[in-house]
């Protein structure tokens, strides 16, 4: 008996379009070169040198000047608020007596990390409009954050007012969150991998500021003064770390000295700023001594006197030319 004849068959996916192997544990080492790839990519097209870097907490949203009500965020980078009973007092709860001692200790928080946030935010503009003067066709110390709300924010919304390009390295998460409006679309990223976040904070990276934040934060600015202390990293890197009296607080830097854990010349990979302006003239005074003034950055300037193009860098194809086939 002759078998029934199939029915025709649909196209295969290229292997490529197919998102069941794409997402799958075999297709992890293509998701893995994709975070490196698509990044590298886009920072080219838009002619990105080198950055800087700031940290933060994600959970404070700012003190806006159309409102005086703080409100705390669920968790880091999360777009919904936390429980009512972990929200700092709100002015009236304060006046009538009502709020708990926790929630007025949330309110004064609340208040310190607005100032951080507004500090940040001013900071950010100072750099980004310095940058803006520098020579050569590529952007310069390009402010770059985690792509958050709170101190990401912060940072980025600084130098877009100073009408610079600005940079958010978010994180796919499995609670809500979104990144804040004020990253240049362009360069506006998603990664599902923290170790290649982590790989893009650190391989552009020519400066570091770590405000008040919490447990990412702290993994954050370790992993770098780790990569710094351990001389891993191929240039100078500055860090400062905004907020001495919170951070003194938090954790004795000194004492890993005392006690031999790290040794004392390890302090000298960090230094303290108080201030906008303070933090800002570390920044300026050593980006310009290790970045800017050796005999290559000069030669670069001498270079690259004209201004930073306004069209996207040239792809692989369009630098290589003729000589490799196109493909469809």
């Amino acid at each position: 008996m002759t078998p029934e004849v199939p029915d025709e068959l649909d196209s295969a996916p290229l292997a490529y379009e197919n998102a069941e192997f794409l997402n799958s544990p075999d297709g992890r080492l293509l998701r893995i070169i994709a975070e490196y790839q698509e990044p590298m990519t886009r920072f080219r097209r838009e002619r990105i040198q080198d950055t800087v870097v700031f940290f933060g907490s994600a959970r404070f949203r700012a003190l806006d000047v159309a409102s005086s009500e703080l409100e705390l965020l669920e968790n880091t980078g999360s777009a919904q608020a936390a429980p009512e009973h972990e929200q700092p007092a709100r002015p009236g709860e304060i006046e009538s007596g009502e709020p708990s001692r926790l929630k007025l200790k949330l309110a004064e928080a609340a208040v310190e990390m607005a100032r951080y946030y507004e500090d940040a935010r001013r900071l950010a503009g100072m750099v980004a409009t310095w940058a803006q003067t520098l020579p050569g066709r590529r952007h310069r110390f390009v402010v770059t954050s985690g792509g958050g709300p709170g101190i990401m924010e912060a940072a980025n919304r600084g130098a877009y007012e100073a009408g610079c390009k600005t940079i958010g390295l978010n994180i796919r998460l499995p609670f809500e969150q979104h990144p804040n409006p004020y990253i240049t679309p362009e360069l506006n990223f998603d990664f599902h991998y923290f170790f290649m976040r982590k790989y893009w904070f650190a391989y552009l990276a020519k400066a570091l500021v770590v405000f008040p934040g919490g447990f990412g934060t702290l993994d954050e600015m370790f992993e770098l003064l780790t990569l710094a202390q351990t001389k891993k990293l191929a240039k100078k890197i500055t860090i400062v770390i905004y907020g001495s009296e919170y951070w003194k607080h938090l954790i004795n830097l000194e004492l890993l000295a005392e006690k031999g854990a790290i040794a004392p010349s390890d302090l000298e990979l960090f230094q303290f700023a108080d201030t906008p302006e303070e933090a800002f003239r570390i920044l300026k005074d050593q980006l310009t001594e290790n970045h800017l003034e050796s005999d290559y950055e000069r030669e670069q300037q001498r270079l690259e006197r004209e201004r930073i193009p306004v069209e996207p860098a040239p792809n692989a194809q369009e630098m290589l030319g003729p000589d490799i086939t196109k493909t469809r």
